[in-house]
């Protein structure tokens, strides 16, 4: 068994931007269990409770063994999906699936006495954009004029009141077109554009923020890291081209006052201790929320800042105590 308490880190295997993370904590001397929840093959546990005793007993993968009373914290990534192994029937399959996601997730999302950077559950909940919206508008944050819907008639009346007005899928979702993996991007829409087919499910449409750059926040804890990303040409999502981008870190005492209570408030209200935040910056300063990623990517932004989140996120996975 590892001394001190090792960090647990969940995640696929190519993930750089948990490797960032790693190599801090090993710098330091912190030990670290890295293992992908969703390809079990390697992985062998037995977990044991009652009787006045929480989780306890050895999980081990080809290189390292943790007690599980024994994580200090829990660094959740992008753990892949569970694909069972080959030579099951798909009722076996779709049987042995739900085992690990209940077994194996499951005690990893139980373990006692650790911190949750940030715990799957409150993940889960914190990706829905309605509730996303209701947060930010209790915590104070400028939240642009927003419709959801699947009534065309409503879609269009809306988009002649606040227009211009872009479209956002409600989530990021696997496409393909002609077999080939497309991405549906933020783009913006005019009325005469919204057909019946709004009916087919729920669209989200939004009034366009005339910006000037896009800052994304990085909030770790109670520090936040605030970059200024802009864009060559006029682009509704920056996303569409990270060749395009210009990132400028600023100090985080220059994000509006109002701005830094409303995070904090919109961490608190869903128990987040990481998040990434979007916020469109208009030419008279204001910032517009847009949406926070509760486990949003970091790593790309400048050299300087990453270093800094890097280190903010291990200071949190080193001391290891849930907020």
């Amino acid at each position: 068994m590892f001394s001190p308490r090792p960090v647990v880190v969940l995640t696929a295997l190519d993930d750089l931007t948990a490797d960032h993370v790693i190599t801090e904590l090993n710098g330091r001397g912190v030990p670290v269990v890295r293992l992908d929840p969703g390809s079990p093959a390697d992985v062998t546990f037995s977990a044991q409770a009652g009787s006045g005793w929480s989780w306890h007993g050895p999980l081990s993968t080809p290189t390292r063994t943790l007690g599980l009373e024994d994580a200090r914290a829990v660094y959740y990534r992008r753990p892949t999906g569970y694909l069972p192994p080959g030579g099951l029937e798909a009722q076996e399959r779709d049987f042995a699936a739900v085992q690990f996601r209940h077994g194996l997730a499951g005690l990893l999302a139980a373990l006692p006495g650790c911190l949750y950077v940030n715990h799957p559950h409150l993940n889960s909940g914190a990706e829905f954009k309605p509730r996303q919206i209701t947060e930010a508008v209790l915590a104070g944050l400028d939240v642009p004029p927003t419709l959801v819907t699947n009534d065309p008639a409503a879609a269009r009346s809306f988009t002649k009141e606040f227009g211009p007005v872009v479209y956002k899928p409600l989530r990021s979702t696997a496409y393909r077109e002609g077999g080939e993996l497309r991405t549906v991007w933020v783009r913006t829409v005019e009325a005469d554009e919204i057909g019946d087919g709004v009916a087919a499910c729920p669209h989200l449409f939004q009034q366009a923020v005339t910006k000037t750059a896009d800052m994304r926040v990085a909030a770790v804890g109670e520090r936040l890291f605030v970059t200024r990303i802009t864009t060559e040409g006029d682009h509704l999502d920056w996303r569409l081209d990270y060749n395009l981008i210009s990132c400028a870190p600023i100090d985080p005492i220059d994000v509006p006052a109002p701005v830094r209570q409303g995070i904090r408030s919109y961490l608190k209200a869903f128990g987040l201790v990481f998040g990434a935040f979007d916020f469109a910056l208009e030419a008279d300063g204001a910032w517009r929320f847009l949406e926070c990623n509760p486990n949003g990517q970091w790593a790309f932004v400048d050299r300087d800042t990453t270093g800094a989140i890097t280190c903010a996120l291990a200071d949190l996975l080193e001391k290891g105590h849930p907020a």
